[in-house]
């Protein structure tokens, strides 16, 4: 029986440390960045990378002098077309214990960049820092990564792609058509036949 006893503790134990941010059990900034990025592809052939960083304040405190860098796009491979790598924030208020807000307060930051290399591109997260009134040191968390980009990747012409659609489902395409002409040419004598029957008797 002891053994039950323990796990349900444990199991209720990690309930309560991953709700703990929502109802407030820490008076601490609770800092969470989630990192995006898309490819968008130009006429003119170049690409661009569009880059969005969101930083929430899930914690009941408010976080001072917030600071995002993401300084993973190397100056070789990308060029910025607008916005900037770093930016801060004078604070970041907390979660609102009035309206229950179990969200808490969001900043976000965003910019573009333009490939100048093909490839692979793997992505660091984005460092972010803040200030606690209560630490002297400053404080760091780090942003979700993000999927591997293909940048300027080879995109196959329509007609290479009609052609594998072809060759992949072109077998079946024919049993399906000759099903068809079968019992096309089956029900056709049929309804000749019954139209003839019927021009007799009258």
């Amino acid at each position: 029986m002891a053994i039950p006893i323990c796990n349900l503790a444990v199991s209720a134990l990690l309930v309560l440390l991953l709700l703990s941010p929502c109802f407030g059990i820490s008076d601490v900034p609770f800092i969470v960045a989630h990192k995006k990025a898309s490819l968008n592809r130009l006429k003119s052939g170049a690409e661009r990378v569009s880059v969005s960083i969101d930083i929430y304040n899930q914690g009941s405190a408010t976080a001072y002098d917030v600071t995002v860098t993401d300084d993973s796009w190397s100056q070789d491979a990308f060029d910025i077309v607008s916005g900037n790598i770093s930016r801060t924030w004078e604070r970041l208020d907390g979660r609102s214990f009035e309206h229950l807000n179990c969200s808490g307060a969001l900043l976000s930051h965003s910019f573009v960049l333009e490939a100048k290399e093909k490839g692979m591109f793997y992505g660091a997260p984005a460092v972010v820092t803040f200030r606690i009134p209560t630490k002297a040191a400053s404080q760091v968390a780090y942003s979700t990564p993000i999927l591997p980009l293909d940048i300027l990747a080879d995109k196959l012409p329509e007609k290479k792609i009609e052609w594998k659609l072809l060759a992949k489902y072109g077998s079946l395409i024919s049993v399906i058509s000759f099903i068809v002409l079968f019992v096309y040419l089956i029900t056709t004598p049929s309804k000749s036949s019954a139209s003839k029957i019927n021009k007799k008797k009258r």
